[in-house]
């Protein structure tokens, strides 16, 4: 609910402008790589990378380094290691298992010792309205090109070796080297995530936009263009309520993302009763 008048608001949306780009670009880049993620069945991985993301980030505001480097640097050591010990479904689970709480205690443990402001703490778990800086958007937008080029490159492959990974091996198409750079990039999302929405709620723009675009169309043009245009309408949403509002971002992302989900899921449901 917007609690200011229409022209304080004006006002604040031009202050928070690095945060609607971020979130227009996170909303696009999430909601693509997420149809992976759904199709490699790894919802939960995302989360176990959040958790090394926010230790990460958490560490870096501790020692008063870049906090995005540090988030980055978090991720990808938990990616790594999903990914390369991680091959089969269930080693994977126990990994991510072992992971989830180790970063998270090790980020609290580093919020605990940091002596600044609480809401800086406050907001590696929930999101900032106003803590992306132009040298911040810059990396962001920089990391997400880099995965949006990366994953149009290895599409088909990668589409092929989610779907059916033994009859894609069999077929010559590198299984491992594919997981491994699929983890990669998807440490990388979550990193810039993390900054926006918080460590706590980043499947929120990585899993479920992906999770709805699948309950109305098997599509493989349409499921990537819905998810990213639900992903979008999230994030850039929940920036906008959030602006009138006392609350922190992530509430509002992922309340419009989960009715989005609840929605696509009557119409499917809806459409295959009609059948």
């Amino acid at each position: 609910m917007i609690t200011v008048d229409p022209g304080t608001y004006v006002q604040l949306l031009a202050l928070v402008q690095n945060s609607i780009i971020a979130a227009a670009v996170l909303g696009v880049v999430g909601g693509l790589i997420g149809v992976f993620v759904m199709q490699r069945d790894m919802a939960f991985a995302v989360h176990g990378i959040s958790e090394l993301s926010f230790a990460g980030a958490a560490a870096a505001l501790l020692l008063g380094l870049n906090v995005v480097g540090g988030s980055i640097i978090g991720s990808l050591i938990a990616a790594a290691l999903i990914g390369v010990l991680g091959a089969k479904a269930r080693d994977r689970n126990s990994i991510i298992g072992v992971l989830m709480p180790f970063g998270l205690g090790l980020g609290i443990l580093f919020l605990a010792l940091y002596p600044g402001r609480s809401g800086n703490k406050f907001g590696l778990l929930t999101g900032q309205i106003i803590s992306v800086d132009l040298p911040q958007l810059g990396l962001l937008i920089g990391i997400s090109i880099v995965v949006l080029v990366a994953l149009l490159i290895v599409w088909r492959p990668l589409t092929f070796d989610s779907l059916d990974a033994e009859v894609a091996s069999a077929r010559g198409v590198p299984s491992r080297a594919l997981s491994i750079l699929f983890m990669t990039l998807l440490g990388l999302t979550v990193a810039v995530s993390v900054q926006v929405i918080g460590a706590l709620l980043v499947m929120a723009l990585l899993v479920t936009p992906a999770a709805a675009a699948l309950r109305v169309s098997s599509s493989p043009v349409m499921v990537p263009v819905l998810s990213m245009v639900f992903g979008l309408v999230s994030a850039v949403g929940g920036i906008l309520l959030a602006i009138g509002g006392s609350l922190p971002i992530s509430p509002y992302i992922t309340t419009i993302s989960f009715a989005i989900y609840v929605v696509c899921r009557i119409i499917g449901s809806r459409a295959r009763v009609a059948r």
